[in-house]
């Protein structure tokens, strides 16, 4: 899959077989879309070319609306539609000038003269142009026009898709990462950077790498404790990497027991032993433990600890 950061790098194709969206965390309902335009393009001989946009256009028409949250980082949105076997994604920056094109400027600027749309795989409710005033019947209009076909998401697969991305979002601030990764098709992850802490951890048998996610846009679930695995390059002898991948739990919160003042995001990586500040990880998040809760000192932190790690390895052989 070739990725784009902008319209103007994208090359005119002859037959392009498009769709748009944000498709925030690429699950169940977004998969069957985008293998639907998959199979158009395979079967036009055609290309696959999927349009986005970033930052979300929430964050641009709201500006002061700092409560949403998004499933996916742009970089993990990319990875998963990559599996899809999508030819083109296309990151348009979404921006004020952007929004308020005429639908009709949109069309033929964006559609026609930059992509060479000759099939739209799009939604009944999509809007688009300056204050979302383009609607389908614009789109079937134009293409007519220029010479694009128009082929309509029906109202079911727009609903799926919207409630599952709604009930995601939910599962995730409860904590409820099961109910998440039923819904995506795999485990909701967080990817970020090993930083120092004050190595209290190491103090009490549990030593945790702290995790820094760059993207604050990004959703971070309920505070507690989690079953999880972590992924990371190790560098072999012959100087390559592989990617390994370890059991542990995750923490997120802000660590009461010791009157923490910040929210953080740490884990206790099993059978591990390495310094890795610095390296960036992966954590998948496959189960939800317990709340975070204040403890009257680290001694009965510590004896918790050790009863979560049981039962974290005990979900892990359950498997």
């Amino acid at each position: 899959m070739k990725i784009y950061q902008h319209l103007s790098d994208f090359k005119k194709l002859d037959h392009a077989i498009v769709t748009i969206g944000t498709f925030d965390g690429v699950h169940f309902g977004h998969q069957k879309i985008i293998k639907q335009l998959v199979e158009r393009a395979k079967q036009d001989q055609g290309e696959s070319v999927i349009l986005t946009f970033f930052p979300h256009p929430r964050m641009i028409i709201d500006p002061e609306n700092q409560d949403l949250k998004m499933i996916s980082t742009i970089d993990e949105k990319a990875k998963i539609l990559e599996t899809l076997g999508v030819d083109h994604l296309i990151i348009t920056p979404f921006t004020r000038d952007f929004s308020n094109q005429s639908p009709e400027d949109y069309i033929k600027n964006t559609l026609v003269d930059n992509i060479g749309t000759r099939h739209i795989i799009i939604g009944y409710d999509h809007r688009f142009g300056k204050d979302r005033s383009g609607n389908l019947s614009d789109l079937k209009a134009a293409g007519k026009t220029y010479g694009f076909s128009v082929e309509e998401i029906m109202e079911q697969d727009i609903h799926d898709v919207a409630v599952s991305s709604t009930k995601i979002r939910q599962a995730l601030l409860e904590g409820n990462v099961s109910l998440a990764a039923d819904y995506l098709g795999y485990p909701f992850s967080i990817f970020g950077r090993v930083i120092k802490g004050d190595k209290i951890g190491r103090t009490i048998g549990f030593p945790t790498a702290n995790i820094f996610v760059e993207e604050t846009y990004k959703l971070i679930p309920s505070d507690g404790i989690y079953a999880v695995t972590v992924e990371m390059e190790a560098e072999l002898p012959a100087s390559n990497t592989k990617l390994q991948t370890y059991k542990g739990m995750a923490y997120i919160g802000q660590r009461p027991t010791i009157n923490g003042m910040t929210r953080n995001i740490e884990v206790n990586i099993f059978d591990f032993n390495h310094e890795i500040y610095g390296q960036n990880i992966k954590m998948n998040f496959l189960k939800f433990l317990r709340h975070d809760v204040k403890f009257t000192g680290l001694e009965a932190l510590t004896v918790q600890l050790q009863k979560d790690k049981e039962a974290t390895l005990a979900y892990f052989d359950s498997l």
